[in-house]
């Protein structure tokens, strides 16, 4: 029964991504159109020892699954308590654990359907060079490390109005892609900005992403994922419990 209950609250979030025009463009349409405009510039230079337009699979990869994670669970969440749904569920037979799990769970197949589309575009341009495997391995990382904005984005949801839910995520989304280097390669950006970026968890996921190709570490940046990802959890269930549903 449960899981049927779930099909039935994934499918209905999945569908309500595609039906609404706004959140089908900045969430899927730009960052994969961003990755094809900046792979067309940039795609045959070299990014911290990778080709540049495999490097930005993981850099604007993370871009790309953030986006989707940080602003469709929580907007979705937003408009259902705008909308008195999260109170008819908590009295009636769907739990309200099983809608937000299908929420988060239709970003994260949208998430997976972004990175694929990143991927063919990269091959088709020429510029992607690395090992279905490696390939894969980003992939696992990168959707694993949505987890906390998705937690972040539910709590959002669960406090704030949809407005100024949609307000709020990407007033914290925009500058956290661009002060962590997922747009601009990090090394490019100043001194000052690239001490800010190591505090930052779209920075760790990205390099974390990076590694899977064989560029850098990953013990630092699992480490500050984790840690993300305990406050996270600490805050969505603190907004849960003060939610007025």
């Amino acid at each position: 029964m449960t899981a049927r209950v779930f099909g039935v609250e994934l499918r209905d979030e999945l569908r309500a991504i595609v039906r609404e025009p706004t959140s089908l463009f900045f969430s899927i349409l730009m960052p994969v159109g961003f990755f094809v405009l900046f792979n067309l510039v940039y795609g045959h230079d070299t990014m911290q020892g990778l080709s540049a337009g495999t490097a930005m699979v993981a850099t604007f990869g993370t871009y790309g699954v953030i986006t989707v994670a940080a602003l469709q669970p929580g907007i979705g969440v937003a408009q259902d308590r705008d909308l008195g749904w999260l109170r008819m569920k908590r009295v009636s037979a769907v739990p309200i654990g099983i809608s937000l799990a299908a929420k988060a769970t239709a970003a994260l197949l949208y998430g997976v359907g972004v990175l694929a589309l990143m991927g063919v575009a990269a091959a088709a341009f020429g510029t992607l060079h690395a090992s279905a495997w490696a390939l894969l391995r980003v992939a696992v990382v990168l959707l694993l490390g949505t987890v906390p904005f998705t937690l972040f984005s539910v709590a959002v949801g669960l406090r704030f109005r949809t407005g100024a839910t949609i307000a709020l995520l990407n007033a914290v989304l925009f500058p956290l892609a661009m002060l962590s280097g997922l747009w601009i390669p990090i090394q490019f950006l100043p001194s000052a900005v690239r001490h800010v970026a190591e505090f930052l968890p779209t920075y760790h996921l990205a390099q974390l992403g990076l590694a899977q190709l064989g560029s850098g570490t990953v013990v630092i940046h699992v480490l500050a994922l984790l840690i993300t990802t305990a406050v996270a959890a600490a805050v969505a269930t603190m907004s849960y419990r003060r939610a007025r549903i």
